[in-house]
């Protein structure tokens, strides 16, 4: 009893400890062990804040022989002055297999931060029967390597724990990227492992990012199952030939081993630990790179080592004197783009030259570094004339051909004018980078179905077919309005309210002017002639018990009828009581104002009551399904962890399109530099909202940004109108609209059919054609919206560079070479891996489907 007791603090000491939050649940066992052998069953958590853990269900032919063990393990880093951190949690189970078969564990569970994470379901088969240890005790399925937290005093080897060193090539030319990467194998609990690669000789070096939180996984090696991962990679160009050697780096490492001495509850109680932390140094082994020299080099040799393309845009062919013009290089590809000198443009001596602008678009990759070096030249015409451009030569060595290649871009003409000779447009130029992206949508996000849009959809239909009846069958019940009107209790009913202020302020002269028989006979007939008139009944049936009936039909409240029944009683009362006559008159008077207020305001509410409730139900519910989980993406925006913003937009989006989260998320990726993933999220929130201004404003600002510049064909200024009215709202909002009009147009025709007044059938036939007008153009944008959104044939090159080929073949002939975050338009999606595009210039060509992603 005493040991239960004990077990029993232990695990509430446990579980009080693991307290918090948890990524993933993952679980490790050997997949096939033999009957009579006991085995290790271990599910992580990768942080040690756990509200609660509940392992799977252990089914009948496998037995728990002891467990839950837990270990938790922490390591801190601080690489170039960033600390990072990580930690996990461990619970251990040792079973006992009994008979042969194929069991199943149910998947294991924990609780995190109120969220629930689940392992997979783990499969065992149990094949054969082992033959147990000399004295006779079950033996242990493959100790050393299923349970890497081994018992203190534990010999750690070379073998249960060293790294590997790899280089992607062993032989290359000078600038040529070689990825350098260093492997940890492991048998053992190793929980923290730090090392610095030293300055290299020789080396241009840059560390690829790899992910902060490791994740070991299996390899097989030398016959053992090592937990292995990669734990830091170099890209690195040699800048000199001849034999560069990379030296070895020594790491330390803690690696943890389990106290088998220590008592576990003593260890939870006493501040003792069960486990302790043991120190290893290891020793990654150097490498030697043969790195031969590059063949003679020409004059205009770049420095480019790789494989690259170029490309130039000018911003206008036809300028004044004094203003100035911008020339645009591109040089994309693969290679040690930055170290490459700039290329040489050869403008006409005329021309003043300003030094040239380099925007670095590259990133580091596996394979090296990739992507766009943007040269700016700037230049400014002095004189007029006809001048060229020369092309512009590129040489750099081909490492796919092992020789030199020469690559042009195409001249330009330019027709220079006379000037006004004022100042020059250089301050343009200034003012364009004061700019920025307007804020964030804050608050709830409107999601929309774009299979279920409201436009065309039966409700749609529905309410419109709803008007257009509604509309006939008031057009023939009005042909009737005489009849209507001479139904002579609807009326009395529709002027109850009003006969009665009128008796009752007839009542109140009379008791200004002492009146008392008048004033009484005057308020009762207000108060019996109300309820006739409101209620229709006949004044030989009106009886308090006919009033309250009826009342109660109407759904007026018991307290309001017994007010009103009170009202007449003491009406008919104070008429002959003794005392105080003005007094009592008053009292009369307001109660009798009082039942009458009451019940109409009672049946007033009871019509609009409950669709005024629905409506906030709904407001409320479409407000709140998603205001917490953007806020929390909006605040991760706020504070600077665009990142994290990113994949809450992301997730968010998994559930349904919403313009304001598409534009949230342009915003992030705008802020992470990613212009071409920007661009994207702002065409689909504009898409979804055209006509928001917000939307519009940082598109344009970000495809200002983007490398190629092409200009879009003029068209007719009623085109141009047409297309500016249909963006002005959405196409659920057009819909609406057009609802409206038909209403109105409803209306209208009703006003000018049946009024007598010459001047409202004037303004009724008027209007009747304005909202019929109205009606058609509304529908026409709404269709228009909705091919838009529906037909979607805009795509965004995410690539950083792609060449347009005029012809579906990587050896075709090139049309032009297009950069990141460029739109094109699709216009054929029969050939696999091709698309055929178009530019808004009038360009077309096909360019390979990975370098696009659809809008």
């Amino acid at each position: 009893m005493k040991r239960m007791k004990r077990i029993i603090l232990l695990m509430l000491a446990i579980t009080h400890i693991t307290i918090g939050a948890a990524q993933r649940l993952t679980v490790s066992a050997p997949s096939t062990v033999a009957a009579g052998e006991n085995f290790r069953i271990a599910y992580t958590i990768n942080t040690q804040d756990v509200d609660d853990f509940k392992a799977g269900n252990i089914p009948a032919g496998i037995e728990v022989i002891a467990g839950p063990y837990t270990s938790s393990q922490s390591s801190y880093q601080m690489t170039n002055g960033h600390t990072s951190s990580s930690s996990s949690i461990t619970y251990t189970y040792t079973l006992y297999a009994t008979k042969n078969g194929s069991y199943t564990i149910s998947p294991a569970k924990a609780v995190v931060r109120g969220k629930t994470v689940v392992s997979p379901a783990l499969k065992i088969n149990v094949v054969g029967t082992a033959k147990p240890n000399a004295n006779g005790a079950p033996k242990m399925h493959e100790s050393d390597e299923s349970d890497p937290v081994r018992t203190a005093g534990t010999n750690i080897s070379g073998s249960d724990l060293f790294i590997k060193v790899s280089a992607s090539k062993q032989r290359v030319r000078e600038q040529e990227p070689v990825l350098l990467s260093y492997k940890v194998y492991s048998l053992v609990e190793l929980t923290q492992l730090n090392g610095k690669m030293p300055d290299l000789n020789g080396f241009h070096t840059q560390e690829v990012k790899l992910p902060t939180q490791k994740s070991f996984h299996l390899e097989r090696l030398n016959g053992k199952n090592y937990k292995c991962v990669t734990w830091s990679q170099y890209v690195m160009y040699p800048q000199m030939s001849g034999e560069l050697k990379i030296p070895s780096i020594k790491f330390d490492g803690i690696v943890v081993q389990r106290n088998r001495s220590v008592d576990p509850f003593e260890a939870i109680f006493n501040g003792g630990s069960g486990y302790v932390e043991v120190k290893k140094e290891i020793e990654a082994p150097g490498l030697t790179l043969q790195v031969d020299p590059l063949p003679a080099r020409p004059a205009n040799f770049s420095g480019g080592v790789g494989n690259f393309t170029i490309s130039a845009q000018l911003n206008k062919k036809d300028v004044k004197t004094g203003e100035p013009l911008n020339l645009r290089i591109v040089v994309s590809g693969l290679g040690n783009l930055k170290l490459l000198k700039a290329p040489v443009v050869n403008f006409p001596k005329s021309f003043d030259k300003y030094d040239v602008k380099i925007t670095d678009k590259t990133q580091l990759t596996t394979n090296g570094i990739e992507g766009n070096m943007i040269y700016d030249y700037l230049a400014v015409p002095q004189q007029i004339g006809k001048y060229e451009i020369p092309p512009t030569e590129f040489v750099f060595y081909d490492t796919k051909t092992q020789q030199y290649r020469t690559i042009r871009t195409q001249a330009f003409s330019l027709k220079i004018e006379k000037g006004t000779g004022t100042s020059s447009e250089m301050s343009k130029f200034e003012d364009e980078q004061n700019k920025d992206i307007r804020p964030i949508m804050q608050g709830p996000a409107v999601m929309i179905k774009q299979d279920n849009m409201f436009f065309t959809s039966m409700l749609w239909y529905l309410l419109l077919f709803i008007i257009v009846a509604a509309t006939v069958i008031a057009f023939f019940v009005l042909r009737q309005r005489q009849e209507i009107n001479s139904d002579s209790r609807r009326l009395r009913g529709s002027k109850a309210n009003k006969v009665a202020a009128r008796r009752l302020k007839l009542a109140e002269k009379l008791m200004e002017e002492g009146k008392q028989n008048d004033f009484y006979d005057e308020v009762l007939h207000a108060l019996w002639g109300y309820v006739s008139d409101k209620l229709g009944i006949s004044a030989e049936q009106l009886t308090r018990e006919n009033i309250a009936e009826m009342l109660n039909r109407r759904a007026v409240n018991t307290e309001t009828i017994d007010s009103f029944i009170a009202a007449i009683d003491e009406c008919e009362f104070e008429r002959y009581a003794p005392g105080d006559s003005q007094g009592n008159m008053n009292k009369t008077y307001q109660m009798a104002v009082k039942a009458i207020m009451d019940i109409e305001a009672t049946m007033k509410s009871n019509k609009k009551g409950s669709l005024m409730l629905l409506a906030l139900l709904f407001c409320t519910l479409s407000i709140t399904a998603n205001a917490q989980t953007k806020a929390s993406a909006d605040q991760e925006y706020k504070r600077g962890n665009y990142q994290q913003a990113i994949a809450d937009y992301k997730q968010l989006l998994k559930k349904m399109p919403s313009a304001e989260l598409y534009y949230n998320l342009g915003n992030a990726y705008f802020r992470s530099d990613s212009i071409p993933q920007a661009i994207l999220a702002y065409e689909r929130a504009a898409l979804i909202n055209p006509g928001n201004r917000s939307i519009r404003f940082n598109l344009q600002f970000a495809r200002g940004k983007t490398i190629d510049k092409v200009a879009e064909p003029d068209e007719m200024f009623f085109v141009t109108w047409c297309r500016s009215m249909a963006n002005l709202t959405t196409v659920d909002g057009w819909g609406s609209m057009a609802l409206a009009a038909i209403a109105l147009l409803g209306c209208c025709i009703l006003l000018y059919f049946f009024n007598s007044r010459i001047a409202i059938r004037k303004v009724g036939f008027v209007s009747s054609i304005a909202f019929g007008v109205l009606f058609i153009l509304c529908t026409v944008f709404a269709m228009y919206q909705k091919n838009a959104l529906t037909n979607k044939e805009g795509a965004i090159i995410i690539a950083p560079s792609t060449n347009l080929k005029k012809t579906p073949i990587r050896s075709g002939a090139d049309e032009a070479v297009l950069h990141e975050g460029t739109r094109v338009d699709i216009t054929d999606r029969s050939i696999k891996g091709w698309i055929g595009v178009k530019l808004a210039d009038g360009r077309e060509g096909w360019i390979e489907q990975d370098a696009v992603e659809e809008i």
